[in-house]
């Protein structure tokens, strides 16, 4: 199994932007099913976990970012999995609408370039950081549960 929850959880908010940015009635369609299927995916997770079927060494797959930390500093991602997830979805969007600039990247000035890329790359990292986040959380509630 190579998903995680955190990783669940950011395709579920990355198909709700899609089903917010899109009118195409075909599209919306195949969205609408895909987060039905991630839905029910996420919650098959979490019981799978919580019953002691997934081990918990096998819950987290760390990004173990590697990356020059000064200037590319991201805040703490705290709290339960709810407050993380929340995180997650408001990063997503922001990078989301930071990734559409560079779609037409031509039209950016270039004085901005530079600053559009480092967004870019700061918003993967704290993403990141929430999806590790998430799956921790639910390490710790597995773990607490199996005491």
């Amino acid at each position: 199994m190579a998903e995680t929850l955190g990783m669940l959880c950011d395709k579920l908010t990355i198909v709700k932007l899609k089903q917010y940015h899109t009118e195409d009635a075909e599209r919306l369609k195949s969205l609408n099913t895909q987060a039905t299927q991630l839905q029910d995916e996420i919650n098959e997770y979490v019981a799978d976990a919580i019953a002691g079927n997934i081990p918990v060494e096998r819950l987290s797959f760390a990004a173990n970012k590697v990356f020059k930390k000064a200037g590319n500093e991201v805040a703490d991602v705290t709290g339960a999995i709810g407050e993380v997830f929340y995180q997650l979805a408001d990063v997503n969007c922001r990078l989301w609408h930071e990734q559409e600039k560079v779609y037409e990247f031509e039209k950016v000035a270039a004085e901005e370039k530079d600053v559009v890329v480092k967004q870019l790359a700061v918003l993967n990292l704290e993403r990141n950081k929430c999806i590790d986040a998430i799956n921790n959380e639910l390490i710790q509630l597995v773990s607490q549960k199996n005491k």
